[in-house]
């Protein structure tokens, strides 16, 4: 069996994965960081062995401090998420931890609810903006290309490729956001920006041997030029990916806290941008074909 013969099998296995992740997202939503709800966060590292998270609580409570989430990093580091905080408060808190160890503060950001509302909106209209611009670049990138696809259709494909190569790292983060209190910020939108741009890529060269080979081969029937063109184009596609699969992976297990998430989106966004790329948006092509002859 083909790879494009076997679409329906990818069709399930990718509805199935985008369901659950649209599922959780209705049912659990996303846990937005500070940077989008507004609030501060403290990093700090103790010299010698990290108190007990107990212990921590405590100290801060006893400080005044509420609403208090403690997450621990590294060996000795611990990152501390609450409401928004004084200059007075934040040297509170320190006061409090210190009493429990010698330790140095690594950053301390402050967003107010107002600049978080807006870091939303705009993360979402330049999510939106990217969407459109693709489509439309694919749909003049292959404006010679008419038959037996319309060039737009490509864009159409690409895009609805791309829907599946988001709401898959959704779901993955509205999961560990519900069972681990994952946040997301905005190096997570950053993340997700950069997973469409390396996903649309890797389609835009799948699709460009298809047009190559509908010159070549524009005799033979759809299907078996697409299946051609994937085939030609899968060590490429299975290589980059591993590549970049790599340093990410590098960068989550041994980078600093403030990346590790941002590591993980795109070792998910890039796992399924590049399954996507080989059983999804080539095979929307041909079905799509299949359907309009059909019809015709």
């Amino acid at each position: 069996m083909t790879i494009i013969g076997a679409r329906k099998i990818s069709y399930m296995f990718s509805g199935t994965l985008v369901a659950l992740s649209i599922a959780a997202l209705l049912f659990w939503g996303l846990r937005l960081g500070i940077d989008f709800t507004g609030g501060s966060l403290l990093e700090i590292e103790y010299r010698a062995e990290r108190p007990a998270h107990q212990a921590m609580l405590d100290a801060l409570t006893t400080a005044g401090i509420s609403n208090i989430l403690v997450q621990p990093t590294n060996e000795r580091g611990i990152l501390v998420r609450t409401r928004d905080l004084t200059e007075e408060e934040h040297q509170r808190v320190l006061a409090a931890l210190s009493l429990l160890g010698e330790l140095s503060e690594k950053r301390f950001d402050s967003i107010g609810p107002t600049i978080g509302r807006e870091l939303r909106q705009k993360s979402l209209i330049a999510l939106i903006l990217v969407l459109a611009m693709i489509v439309l670049y694919i749909s003049w990138a292959f404006r010679q290309v008419s038959r037996p696809m319309s060039s737009w259709k490509y864009g159409v494909a690409a895009v609805v490729a791309l829907f599946h190569d988001v709401f898959i790292p959704l779901g993955v983060f509205a999961f560990l956001g519900y069972y681990y209190r994952v946040e997301v910020d905005t190096l997570f939108v950053t993340a997700i920006l950069t997973v469409l741009g390396f996903s649309v890529h890797d389609t835009i060269v799948v699709f460009d041997r298809i047009r190559e080979n509908l010159r070549q081969y524009g005799k033979e029937d759809f299907e078996s030029v697409v299946d051609k063109s994937v085939h030609q184009t899968l060590g490429r596609s299975i290589n980059t990916s591993l590549t970049v699969l790599a340093v990410m992976a590098v960068l989550y297990f041994f980078g600093g806290a403030s990346t590790k998430f941002f590591a993980l989106t795109i070792l998910v966004g890039v796992f399924f941008g590049t399954y996507s790329s080989i059983f999804i948006a080539s095979a929307l092509l041909v079905s799509w074909h299949n359907y309009t002859s059909r019809r015709a």
